[in-house]
């Protein structure tokens, strides 16, 4: 299904972005596995790598846009080419919106918005050259679609991931690449897990019973950079257990 893909995932030394290089990898894609900590990227690099499949690990700043040139760069020239950019890799910083200070809402539009934007941006200019077609996949969150306490600057930068989703069917149509988001709800990861309650809350208050799993998501990713996607594009799909459509607090 996935002859000859070539894919660069940011953010993916653990959690969401580790499980979709996996399942992808898994699939016979070729992975560059970005992440900002430089042994994350590489042991998660290599677990992939020991099960039988090829992993690129390729630390650095996915909101740095020379470092993004770089890797997209890289990858095409050790691994043939580039046809998937998953745009993962992103920060979540609490705060009251009466105090959130000027650099902590840089900080997170820098990584979140300009990160994903300017992967897209480099990953689509090598698609064109190549004239191989390919999909673009940001990872949005239902903070885009519902308020959340002490998160409106990124859910504001989540909302903005999914108009750059659709704004970007008119630019990279015609060059054959699919660009879509996912949005996942609370999610089970190496970091919410570190919340005793965590699992406890976002069962009682998600119709389907608890939080999602990096599979769950992974999943998701799967389908939307694959072929059975080909003509699904500008969308984004909202993978949350139902917690959408009745939004309870956690608080």
């Amino acid at each position: 299904m996935f002859n000859e893909q070539v894919a660069i995932i940011t953010g993916a030394g653990q959690g969401i972005g580790f499980e979709i290089a996996r399942q992808l990898a898994s699939q016979g894609v070729k992975v560059a596995l970005n992440d900002l900590d430089e042994r994350l990227a590489n042991e998660a690099a290599a677990a992939i790598n020991q099960s039988g499949g090829r992993c690129l690990s390729i630390p650095g700043d996915a909101a740095d846009v020379a470092f993004i040139k770089e890797m997209v760069q890289r990858t095409a020239s050790e691994l043939g080419q580039v046809t998937i950019a998953i745009a993962n890799a992103g920060i979540t910083l609490f705060n009251e919106f009466l105090e959130y200070e000027p650099k902590s809402l840089y900080k997170v539009m820098q990584l979140n918005l300009g990160g994903s934007f300017f992967l897209a941006q480099e990953v689509a200019k090598q698609i064109k050259r190549q004239q191989s077609g390919g999909s673009i996949l940001f990872m949005s969150s239902v903070t885009g679609h519902q308020a959340h306490k002490n998160l409106v600057a990124y859910g504001m930068t989540k909302a903005g991931l999914e108009m750059l989703a659709k704004g970007l069917v008119i630019e990279l149509s015609e060059y054959g690449i699919s660009v879509n988001a996912i949005a996942p709800g609370a999610t089970a990861t190496e970091r919410t897990l570190g919340d005793a309650s965590y699992t406890e809350t976002w069962s009682r208050i998600t119709p389907m019973g608890r939080p999602a799993t990096v599979e769950d998501i992974a999943r998701a990713a799967v389908f939307l950079v694959s072929p059975f996607s080909r003509h699904i594009t500008g969308q984004t799909l909202i993978v949350d257990g139902g917690w959408t459509s009745v939004s309870p607090s956690p608080y």
